[in-house]
């Protein structure tokens, strides 16, 4: 891949690959999991994932939406989700970073949670964490890369944010390798890209954050500061609070569009289902539960489950690193040399053309 800051390739809007990508960057005990529905229940799974469990960290959201033209800055406070804030009128403490590049939004979106998730512990020089322990996995771990990263741009306008990250090759690097290899191999790197244009669809990554002010802002490297979407009562008994805050902030940009657009994903930055799993078996051993118990069974095969999630993951990701092309077009050369290449092309154009046929018919 090139070394320009501007070679940054399209990735999936995936967990899987959401949460391997910060892994690479060296974030520990977090992953990403999909929301379906936006409903109290479903909020709630997030900070009360399984029985004994009320307290599950949620840093952040991230949600991937058709861009339109009106979702720019100009018609921001029309569409209800006010002004983006410059200067001293940014939170002291809040991370904001504009985009600076072609098709970072996803990793930008996730950036923008990671460095502003709370209790976060940051790594200093050396290796060494600036706070010891990590809560027996409850407390994000940053990682030597992102926190020397953060450190470095503490003091930078949001606009040289956005060029540092742009012009990272450790975050381009991790952020390129889950870009599917075919791109490459389909480009030519001869002529210039083709830019979108008005007929294409674009989609966009955002964040939403809480802040420790009480308020929940929106993250997006597009516009020209933080957009506060709401606020939320800091209450320890409802940690889940700022997340409806979010949702409702989330479904007015919904309401913009039409009924039948379904290109929408949301997604949460959360605590890793395992740390709390481990948690609760340590637990119900401490108080003399049997591991026969279907208590102790039940939690066993949820982490059985995760560590299988996992794997999948692992697979899934190993399939997108693949460059499948290669043997595709051999496949096609033996099948052409074989004089079974015309054939196959006569009985796909035929079922082609028999299915539209039914199509125009139903």
């Amino acid at each position: 891949m090139a070394d320009s800051s501007g070679d940054w390739c399209t990735i999936e809007s995936d967990p899987g690959v959401f949460t391997s990508l910060i892994e690479s960057f060296g974030v520990k005990n977090v992953e990403l999991t999909e929301l379906w529905s936006l409903d109290d229940e479903s909020l709630q799974t997030l900070t009360a994932p399984i029985e004994g469990v009320d307290n599950a960290a949620v840093h952040g959201l991230i949600f991937l939406f058709k861009w339109q033209r009106q979702s720019s800055s100009v018609t921001a406070s029309l569409e209800g989700r006010g002004t983006p804030l410059t200067g001293d009128a940014v939170p002291e403490g809040l991370f904001f970073a504009q985009q600076t590049v072609q098709n970072a939004c996803a990793t930008q979106a996730i950036l923008s949670v990671l460095f502003n998730a709370r209790d976060a512990i940051v790594a200093q020089e050396g290796g060494e964490s600036k706070d010891e322990g990590d809560d027996n996995g409850r407390r994000l771990v940053l990682g030597q890369t992102l926190s020397n990263f953060k450190d470095f741009t503490c003091h930078f306008p949001p606009d040289l944010r956005g060029e540092a990250i742009g012009s990272s090759d450790e975050i381009r690097t991790a952020h390129n390798s889950f870009g599917r290899s075919e791109d490459a191999f389909l480009s030519d790197p001869t002529k210039p890209k083709r830019m979108a244009t008005d007929d294409d669809d674009v989609f966009h990554f955002i964040a939403y954050v809480p802040h420790e002010n009480g308020c929940v802002y929106e993250l997006d490297g597009l516009q020209q500061g933080p957009i506060r979407v709401g606020e939320f009562k800091k209450d320890e008994a409802d940690k889940d609070q700022w997340i409806k805050v979010a949702r409702d902030a989330i479904q007015a940009r919904l309401s913009n569009y039409s009924p039948t657009e379904i290109k929408f994903n949301l997604m949460a930055i959360v605590q890793d289902r395992r740390t709390y799993l481990n948690e609760r078996l340590s637990a119900l051993a401490a108080i003399g539960i049997e591991e026969n118990d279907p208590a102790m069974v039940h939690i066993q095969s949820e982490l059985h489950a995760e560590e299988e999630k996992r794997a999948q993951w692992a697979l899934e990701n190993a399939r997108r690193h693949h460059n499948y092309l290669p043997f595709c077009v051999e496949l096609l050369r033996s099948l052409a040399g074989s004089g079974k290449m015309d054939g196959l092309m006569t009985k796909a154009k035929t079922t082609a053309a028999e299915k539209r046929k039914r199509q125009q018919k139903s």
